[in-house]
């Protein structure tokens, strides 16, 4: 249990689900009102059905807002317009919020602010933050978003129009000058992987000793009673958005590698495009000899895609975390990533193999060697790695560090000074 049981204001999306920002958001409201903290959470839509074992919380509260945006609508029919549409309304909605988060301060005040997966949020009211630490724990952020977008535009006009990069590009260079602005509102920065925190300090300028790295949790038991099946050839897959700094073009070059080398594998693709970038054309290039996009598929259906391959491959150029790759871990399934993506920080590397981006060769060569290890212990690795992920993601492991991250930020600025780089709040990995 805490030492202080907290009293927080939570911003976040809206918890549900199994898998991706939702799923992670059930597991960190569930693990820290398991740990005493009591929680009320604000979100700008106007209400959605909740897990059972939250909305029975006493614990948490759930306090909902006024945005009834849907799909399939007027100003919905199309994703760039979803995604502006749907960038307004949460923004408006969460404008209205900030009286009902100053209000409930009134009555009985806050210890902290706790901002989740946005920057930006604009339901954080000034009033509040004055007089409690503000904590922002972002899933990803627009600056590097935005640089690879640009990094990759000749991508880009090869599999969309033109007028969505620009869009997208002008809609994106907004929210990184907000982002940039807000983010030094933040008392306390809680990154998801150190790669991501060194984003953050260089893009935004935010002090370094004012962060701590802290993983995404996993609700491992999603993977515990899966039936391994033995598929020939090997699978590997490939799975998560199709969509720029994806390394998209990099699977494909793989995938020829691979195939010029004679090495006996099938390259699974599994996944959708984002609402305002879809590099699915260029998956047209994979060869069917030992390559197959098969689209996207449920959250539900993520354990089975995962049990039934036998490596995960990332190509990222970018990427904060990679929930994918904490979830193969789970499931057993050995990882070979780029030195982007967050979530292979701290894993043994007898399950984890680290690629520079955009090295196919060195993406190829792995792929293979982590097959032989396969073929040679299967059972020691795939324990190995679902042992890694228990170790570094368990729900409850995680929440204890953000919870103790927490504690001591209060407890520096009951008895401390108020400045941002104060003592008790050093930027480390947890």
């Amino acid at each position: 249990m805490p030492t202080k049981s907290l009293r927080i204001a939570w911003l976040g999306p809206v918890p549900g689900g199994d898998a991706s920002a939702t799923g992670v958001v059930t597991e960190l409201l569930h693990g820290l009102a398991g740990l005493g903290h009591r929680i009320d959470c604000f979100f700008p839509s106007a209400g959605y059905p909740l897990p059972a074992h939250l909305a029975e919380d006493d614990n948490l509260a759930f306090i909902w807002g006024t945005s009834r945006w849907q799909w399939n609508r007027w100003y919905s029919r199309t994703k760039l317009a979803a995604f502006a549409t749907g960038l307004l309304a949460r923004g408006l909605a969460s404008v209205r919020l900030r009286q009902e988060i100053a209000d409930r301060h009134k009555q009985e005040p806050y210890d902290l602010v706790f901002q989740t997966s946005s920057i930006e949020s604009l339901a954080v009211p000034s009033s509040v933050t004055r007089s409690v630490p503000l904590v922002i724990r972002p899933d990803t952020h627009i600056a590097g978003e935005l640089r690879w977008l640009i990094a990759e535009r000749r991508l880009s006009h090869r599999c969309q129009p033109r007028h969505v990069f620009v869009i997208t590009a002008a809609i994106l260079s907004l929210r990184a000058l907000v982002q940039r602005i807000r983010i030094r509102r933040a008392n306390l920065l809680v990154c998801i992987s150190s790669v991501f925190r060194d984003h953050l300090v260089h893009d935004y300028g935010f002090p370094v000793g004012a962060t701590v790295v802290i993983p995404n949790p996993v609700r491992l038991d999603r993977f515990a009673n899966a039936d391994r099946q033995t598929d020939e050839p090997p699978i590997v897959l490939v799975l998560g958005r199709i969509s720029a700094r994806k390394g998209i073009e990099d699977v494909v070059a793989v995938a020829r590698t691979l195939l010029e080398r004679k090495v006996v594998v099938r390259i699974r693709v599994v996944g959708a495009p984002s609402l305002w970038s879809d590099y699915t054309r260029l998956l047209e290039a994979l060869p069917p000899e030992n390559a197959e996009y098969v689209g996207s598929v449920a959250s539900s259906q993520v354990p089975a895609e995962l049990v039934r391959s036998d490596i995960l491959l990332q190509a990222s150029k970018y990427e904060p975390f990679a929930l994918t790759v904490a979830e193969a871990l789970a499931a057993g399934v050995p990882v070979v990533a780029t030195s982007e993506v967050g979530a292979i920080e701290g894993i043994d590397r007898s399950v984890v193999t680290e690629v520079r981006p955009g090295d196919v060769d060195g993406m190829a060569t792995a792929i293979a060697e982590m097959l032989d290890k396969l073929k040679r212990s299967p059972t020691e690795t795939r324990s190995m790695a679902h042992a890694e992920a228990e170790r570094r993601f368990a729900p409850d492991v995680v929440c204890k560090q953000i919870s103790d991250a927490l504690e001591e930020l209060v407890e520096g600025l009951e008895s401390g000074p108020s400045d941002r780089e104060r003592p008790g709040v050093a930027s480390r990995a947890v």
